[in-house]
Order: C-alpha cells, then structure tokens, then sequence
C-alpha cells in the first residue's frame, strides 16, 4: 500500500494553492461513512458524491454508472485495510480521484483512478478489471500499478522505469493518475519518520514535480512542490509563511487597487473580462524574495485577466498598455509561441505610480483550464472529435493536441527507443527534468524549435532533422554565420547549413556542446553503433594543419586525408604571393606590390592611354574582364590597374590616375577566396566543381581550421573571362561552402 499517513504538512489555508480550488473534503469523515456500505444502486453513495460533484461541474452529461461501480468494487475490496494513521484505507483512492475529478479528467480516468490499488493491494486481478470496466481501464490500472513498483531514487532501476514508460508512457492519463496518487501521499506525511519524510520529497522535487511541469499539470506542481518546500527547508517555508501572514494583515492591498483600476479600463473599453488575484504560491514568493530583497504588496500575487477569445487578450493587452504605465520588458507572447507543455497566455506587467510593478496574465477561459490541468484538462485520447464538447475539441473546426502526446511526452518516447541503453536513457532524463527553463528559436520559414535554456546549435539542429542532423554542416544565427557550439538565446533565428551526404558523421566533439536529450542520445547512438570509429587522437592529430592544407575537422573519417594528399598532387606549387609568410599569415590576403603584379602568362590584356607604359594587374583584387577597372602611375613608368572596388583605390588617391581599359583577350588568372565547414571529401568536391566549370587550379592554399571554419585560397586560369561568375557559383553549391569570393584588400590593410 502506497499512501502514508493522515497529519498533513500541506501549508493550510494562507493563500496557496488551495485558495483556487473548493475547500478540501474531511476525506476521514467519508471514509467512516464508506464502510456503512453501498448506497442503493440507483444512486452513488454519500462518500463519492463529492466526486460525482466536482466531475459533473467539467462533464455535465457524463454517466456516473461506470463511478459507482468502480466506487462498489474498490470500497469493497480495501475493506478492513487502513492506513498508518487509523483511517480506511478506501480515502486514499477516493481523495486521488476527487482531485482528478476537480482537474476536469474525464470519466474512464476517474473509474481507473478508483480501481488504481486494488491490483497491487487486494485479491482483484487484471482481468477482473477488464470484464468489468473494458480493456481501457484494464491498461490504466495495470499501467498505474507498473509504476507503483519504481523505485525513482534507485539507480539500480532505470531499465525498469524505461519498459515500464513503454508500456505506459503511450497514455497520459497514467502518468496523471500517478501525479495525483503521490500528492495525496504528500499531503498525509506528517507522521512518518522524518528519514522517510525527506526521502519521499526529494523523489517528489527531483522525477515528479518535473514530471508535472512538462505534463502542464500546474495545480499539482505547484502545491507538491510547497509540500516539499515545508518537509526540505522547515525554516524557510516557516519564514515565507510569516511573510504571507503579515502580509494578508495589512489594511491597503495594491493587488486589490490595480485590479479595481483594470476592471474600470476594460469596462470603459467593452471588453467583457473577469480579473482575479492570483496568490502566489509559497514557494513562488521564497524566489520572489531571494530575487528582489524586501517584499512590497504587489509582490505576493499577480493578475489573472479571463476572455473569451483569443482577439480579446490582445485587446486587453493593448488597452493596459494604453491606460497603464506598462513594463515593456516583461512582455511574453505565450499565445503565439506556446510552451513546451501546451501552456498559453500572455504575460505583462504594469508600474504603480508608488514604483511597485504588477505582473499580469491575459488568456481565455479554456487557455486557463489547461494551464491549471495541462493535459488532464484535454479530454479522453481515445474519442474522436464528434464525440467531444465543442470546448475539450478546441473549437469549431474540430482540431486539438492529442493528450497521449504532448510535444515533451512525444519527444520522451522518441529518446527511450532512440537510446542505446536504459543508463543513457534514464541519465538524460534526470538532466532534462533538472533544467525548468525553456526558450524559443525560429525557423527561417517562420516554424519555430523550443529547446532549454543553454540549447546550442547542436541541439536545434538535431530538434528539427533528428539523427539527419548527422549532415549539418554549420548555422546562421540571426542572419550571422555560427559555429554549431554558438549557444542560443530566446528569440534567435536559426538557419542550419545542411550537407546532401548520406553518411554523414557527426562529430565526437559536438557532445561536449549537446544540451538536450535528442541531441546527445542521436550522437551516442550513433557512435555505439560505429566501434570501429578512429579514436579521438586520431581525430585530432587529423585537425592539425599538414603541409599547408588544414580544414579537416576533429570526427571526420579518413577518406578526407586521403582527399587531401590527392588535391594536393592535383595542383602546382603555391606561389611566392600565395603561400603563408614567416609568420605564418597566408599574404595571398594583403595586397601584392606592384613588382609583384607583373604581367602573367594567359592572363587578360588591359590597354592604357600612355605609350610605353608598362600594365600590370593588381595582386590583391585580380581585375578581370568585364571588371570596371581604373590604373594609377607608379615608380619605373608602371601602371597598375584595380577593381575600381578596391579597398586599394582609395589609398592611391594621391598618384596619377591613368585610363584603362580591356583589350580583346578573354583568357585571365583570377584569385579566389573560399570559406566552408570542415567535413570528409570537401577539397575533392571542390576541385571537381571547378574542373567542371573548364578551371586550371595554378596554386591553392588551404588555412588552419578556426572554429570549425576552414578558408581556401585558389588562383585559376580561365579560357574566358565570362566562365568567373559561373565557377564562383559551381563553389558556392558545393555543400559545406557558405562564401566564394573574389581577392580583395581588407579595409585598412
């Protein structure tokens, strides 16, 4: 038997969680009047009435024939058993249902919710179940009973928590049920051992509080986690309460003015909407102190604005931010981009003219329903649309979230079969359900990817291609190229540079940079599954810079190096102009002198208006024709000629300006920049795309990798002039390569 004992540490009636709900029942007093036994059967006996109550109040139509047979079944079956406080044992299923049954859970779920305990508790079977209850209740119970059995602290058992998901995480309602079950034993701890006590809640903080954020379950989750807060940090939660006591005493409450003040604006504006103070919470207000020092009024609540529409929450929002003094920076649009966990609203804050800032929620009646019982709140996953009121079917046209698979519940089972084993499994989970904080990045067309705070480009790209991911090369972060370790901030935008190879590798080093459990399961299971993948000294002796051609990155398999050595073979020695300095710096970059620039073979004919002149073509942008161009006078009767968009041009202002022009030879040598992503096989794409396009590769040099960033320089020789603008786009299309660009002085050079 799971439920603990009677003596509750729930914080009381101080406005907790509690204040949103009806008052609780004396679960004691409708335990003694269960044993008096079962009511007629033409109505439900008194001890569930209550449940019968609070479910009609969601489901006006439901049938309670299914309750009061489940209510017969389960009373009779824990008949005699109690638990440790003395009470019958049959208040614990009744007070798990009753709290179901105030969520808004539908009818299948609370007869299930009835029945949770008498598999693992008394002579009933499974099969019993089904015959009389139907195979969906039959799989809820044995679902709720498989996870009784889980030992979440243990780390002996994370391969039975992951076959027990499969079975159970397919259908919410389980994980729902369980919820309820472990708030009600956290409500009846008082007087178990405090050894006992502490152990429980840490299971509670670190599995199932978690568990209920990303289910959007926040009635539960809030009032577990003050449960928590009250057995793991006594003196605190003695110290919030006095806050929320003293507090409640005082004679002006601004919380009160501004919601009078709000009701006047939107009564002035027509919009019908119901404004509420909205407590915090007892944990709420211990962060909202640790973050702000000392407490003022409006710190102890926030307000809840109600419509009916979607339109009038904007409306709402508009009219606020016209009447009030708004604080632009607490603005959250979770209507347009909702949470993880379906939850909608949009949030703002207003200034009082005394500094005091109140915060403020706007959404509709139903947005509400769900962000109070998450996917408790969407109805039975088993019926179609037609058989839904038009309010649990999200509308007129009849879409809604199916509440077997919320994105978070969809994504967890996607991990546990993607997972190479349960330790891997059950370590990601425990890391996903530590972090409680979410962002959200967009798409280029428009989509958008909600990942945890700390998400890198790793993670969205595994979030939107799973294991293809395996090809992506690289990202733009709003609008500005990004290494895949580049870590995310809400609102970014994020477009991935993605490979066409199908055997594509990821590299080892992107697990260091993976935050979230898609990502870093994908990686892992795809090096399980490659042992005979080089180690990583191999890798990184591949990183390092060999007989000037680098780029190849950490991961990359060795068919590169052998790419490497043959486009190496492939082309002539580097020049004096193109091959690195002393120092190291490659001075194919920094302009060539005018020595240097002598007239090359093949290369294109500039005529200039000065006889016996000798034209030279600047090094450091490689004229060609058409290129606009323009000559200066220099030392010795040269004349050099520029793109007249060098960076050079305006340097030589001060000598004698020549015209120039081009004469009839097409041929020309022109330098090329290119910078890419290091990945296998890049250098044989390359010069095959320019062998293609009818180039003659004279030298080339590729620089060390930075930041998973490799530059190429190549001088080629063209038969026409007119075949550039092509080549510069066969480089550009080869995968990897995100900028070709002509040679060109760098500002200031």
């Amino acid at each position: 038997m799971s439920a603990e004992a009677t003596n509750p540490a729930t914080p009381g009636p101080v406005a907790g969680p509690a204040a949103r709900w009806r008052a609780r029942i004396d679960l004691r007093r409708l335990g003694r009047a269960a044993l008096l036994g079962p009511a007629a059967r033409d109505r439900l006996p008194d001890a569930i009435g209550h449940v019968a109550e609070a479910h009609r109040a969601h489901h006006p139509d439901a049938d309670l024939e299914p309750l009061r047979r489940a209510w017969v079944l389960a009373e009779s079956s824990h008949r005699g058993q109690m638990r440790k406080s003395g009470e019958p044992y049959i208040t614990h299923p009744l007070a798990v249902t009753l709290i179901l049954a105030e969520l808004g859970a539908e009818t299948t779920t609370l007869t299930a919710s009835l029945l949770h305990d008498t598999v693992e508790d008394t002579e009933v079977t499974l099969d019993q179940v089904g015959e009389e209850f139907g195979e969906e209740v039959r799989f809820l119970v044995d679902g709720v009973t498989k996870l009784e059995k889980v030992d979440y602290g243990s780390a002996a058992e994370p391969e039975t928590f992951r076959k027990m998901l499969v079975a159970t995480g397919n259908d919410v309602r389980v994980m729902s049920i369980k919820l309820a079950d472990r708030l009600h034993n956290m409500r009846t701890l008082g007087v178990m051992r405090p050894e006992k006590q502490a152990r429980i809640a840490k299971v509670t903080r670190d599995v199932l509080i978690p568990l209920a954020e990303r289910l959007g379950v926040q009635a539960l989750k809030t009032e577990l986690e003050d449960l928590v807060f009250a057995i793991l940090h006594p003196e605190e939660y003695k110290h919030t309460r006095e806050l929320i006591v003293d507090n409640a005493s005082r004679a002006d409450d601004p919380l009160a003015e501004i919601a009078d003040e709000v009701r006047g604006v939107l009564r002035e504006a027509g919009i019908p909407a119901e404004v509420v103070i909205r407590p915090r919470h007892f944990v709420s207000v211990h962060r909202t102190a640790r973050k702000r020092g000392r407490l003022r009024g409006a710190d102890f609540g926030r307000l809840l604005v109600l419509v009916g529409e979607d339109a009038d929450c904007y409306a709402v929002l508009g009219e606020l931010h016209t009447c009030m003094t708004p604080v632009v920076s607490e603005f959250k649009d979770f209507i347009a981009v909702p949470k993880f966990n379906l939850y909608q609203s949009l949030h703002t804050a207003v200034a009082r003219g005394d500094g005091q800032v109140v915060e403020v929620l706007i959404r509709t009646h139903q947005m509400h329903k769900v962000a109070e019982a998450g996917v408790v709140a969407l109805g039975n996953p088993y019926a179609s649309p037609s058989d839904l009121s038009e309010e649990q079917s999200g509308g007129a046209d009849e879409e809604r979230v199916d509440p077997t698979r919320p994105g978070w519940l969809s994504r967890l089972l996607d991990w546990q079969a993607a997972a190479p084993d349960a330790d891997t499994f059950w370590s990601t989970l425990r890391e996903d359900l530590a972090q409680d904080r979410e962002i959200t990045v967009f798409r280029p067309d428009g989509g958008t990817l909600g990942l945890p705070e700390g998400a890198t480009c790793v993670d969205a790209a595994y979030a939107q291609y799973g294991e293809d991911a395996h090809a992506c090369l690289g990202a733009r972060v709003n609008g500005r190229l990004a290494t895949l370790s580049t870590v995310l901030k809400d609102g970014d935008t994020v477009q991935l540079l993605m490979g066409q190879d199908p055997a594509a590798e990821p590299s080892k080093e992107w697990l260091e940079h993976a935050h979230t459990p898609a990502a870093r399961i994908a990686i892992q299971r795809w090096i399980a599954t490659h042992p005979s993948h080089e180690a990583p000294d191999e890798a990184e002796e591949r990183g390092r810079p060999e007989g000037g051609t680098a780029g190849l990155m950490p991961g990359d398999s060795q068919t590169a190096r052998r790419d490497a050595n043959s486009f190496r073979a492939s082309v002539a020695e580097p020049s004096a102009a193109d091959t690195p300095d002393s120092a190291g710096r490659n001075t194919a970059e920094a302009e060539i002198s005018d020595d240097q620039a002598a007239a090359r073979p093949g290369a294109a004919v500039a005529l200039v208006d000065e006889p016996g002149a000798t034209v030279r073509l600047a090094g450091c942008c490689t004229p060609v024709p058409p290129d606009e161009i323009t000559g200066f006078a220099v030392r010795g009767g040269v004349v050099t000629v520029h793109r007249v968009e060098c960076a050079a041009v305006a340097r030589m202002k001060g000598r004698r300006e020549v015209g120039v022009r081009w004469g009839d030879t097409a041929e020309c040598r022109v330098t090329l920049f290119a910078e890419s992503f290091g990945r296998p096989h890049l250098l044989a794409d390359l010069t095959e795309a320019m062998a293609g396009e009818g180039a003659e590769i004279v030298s080339a040099t590729v620089e060390p990798p930075s930041q998973q960033r490799v530059r190429h320089t190549y001088t080629v020789q063209l038969p026409d002039a007119a075949l550039l603008p092509a080549l510069m786009r066969a480089m550009r299309n080869v995968p990897g390569v995100y900028d070709v660009s002509r040679a060109q002085t760098p500002p200031g050079a």
